[in-house]
């Protein structure tokens, strides 16, 4: 196994007050989003879409890595470069999402698990060439009425455990993503229960398939109550859950946390990131820093529309948004001053 090559990638992708840009959409969810926006919904847009961000000026001194998506990782820039070259000269660690989904779970209704250990081996050497240097997979549980069912986190923690084995086998930082999802009612505490249910079994099965914990990133969902529960909770309460929940559940091995957005608004997944380095940065054994795919990307998506005319004002939204997570990191984004630019 590449050890110290894992570890000092891990950290690469943690250090000073940088983070990850997720732009690892499937072809569906970015079709999704481009018809919502009436963009014209093929390869060769979702290529210019993924050039804009992979061109964008100055963008390696807020983003340390950015996770690309199969198709993208095989297409070229309008420069001819490997989107996986581009963003290696631009300083800026390419990675790739390997997971193929979250399926319905057999006997568990309303429940998933992603899929996708099938060939794996294979595809990460293939990803590994074409110059990737870590790897995502994402798995969702649901908060619901007798939801989440022990089969579903067993089965989704012994999934994740197997694909970071997999991945630090193939010289691959794996970063593992469990994510407790926001859709529903439940309040702050039900989320926390779950969340640190969830991450202790994650760990645990981590742990039996001889997964290096300083060779990988967690890419956790912060605790947040359900997107439909009266009391939304203040900043400092999130942040105090979240932290707490993490120092419990996480190994202190562990390289570095790199939170998901989850659907948050971009300045709410900001100013929440922010408040926890600010009020937590001396007890913290591992760095907090982003891992934002629409936190990031909405705005310029909404400013670039498919049209290559609005491609400088997209890039400086997107840079713009990048540099606030980058403030957010440092525990300084001021959501009060950045409010004349929000979308």
């Amino acid at each position: 196994m590449h050890a110290q090559r894992l570890v000092d990638t891990a950290k690469a992708l943690v250090a000073g007050d940088k983070g990850l840009l997720a732009m690892d959409e499937s072809t569906p969810t970015c079709n999704r989003r481009f018809a919502g926006l009436g963009i014209a919904q093929t390869a060769e847009v979702r290529r210019a879409y993924r050039d804009m961000i992979v061109t964008t000026p100055r963008l390696g001194e807020c983003i340390s890595g950015a996770i690309l998506y199969d198709e993208t990782i095989r297409q070229l820039t309008f420069a001819d470069t490997p989107f996986a070259q581009a963003l290696e000269a631009a300083g800026i660690v390419p990675g790739i999402k390997v997971d193929a989904g979250a399926k319905e779970l057999a006997g568990h209704c309303g429940e998933l698990v992603t899929e996708g250990l099938d060939g794996l081996r294979e595809r990460l050497i293939e990803y590994a060439a074409m110059g990737a240097r870590f790897a995502k997979w994402r798995a969702v549980i649901t908060i619901g009425d007798g939801l989440p069912s022990r089969g579903c986190i067993e089965a989704n923690a012994h999934a994740l455990a197997r694909y970071a084995a997999l991945c630090q086998e193939a010289g691959l930082v794996p970063i593992v993503e469990p994510e407790v999802l926001m859709d529903g009612d439940h309040p702050l505490g039900r989320c926390g229960a779950v969340t640190e249910e969830v991450l202790h079994t994650v760990f645990d099965q981590l742990h039996t398939q001889e997964v290096m914990l300083e060779g990988m990133l967690l890419k956790p969902n912060m605790i947040l109550p359900g997107a439909d529960c009266a009391d939304q909770s203040n900043v400092d309460d999130v942040a105090d859950a979240t932290l707490g929940c993490f120092l419990r559940a996480v190994p202190a091995a562990v390289a570095g946390i790199a939170f998901l957005s989850g659907g948050q608004s971009s300045a709410l997944a900001s100013t929440r990131l922010s408040a926890m380095n600010l009020r937590f940065k001396s007890r913290m054994p591992w760095p907090l820093a982003f891992s934002f795919a629409r936190a990031i990307q909405q705005p310029a998506l909404e400013i670039w529309h498919g049209q290559a005319a609005n491609v400088p004002a997209a890039q400086q939204a997107l840079f713009h948004r990048a540099e606030c997570n980058r403030a957010a990191r440092r525990g300084e984004y001021d959501s009060a001053a950045d409010a004349p630019r929000q979308t």
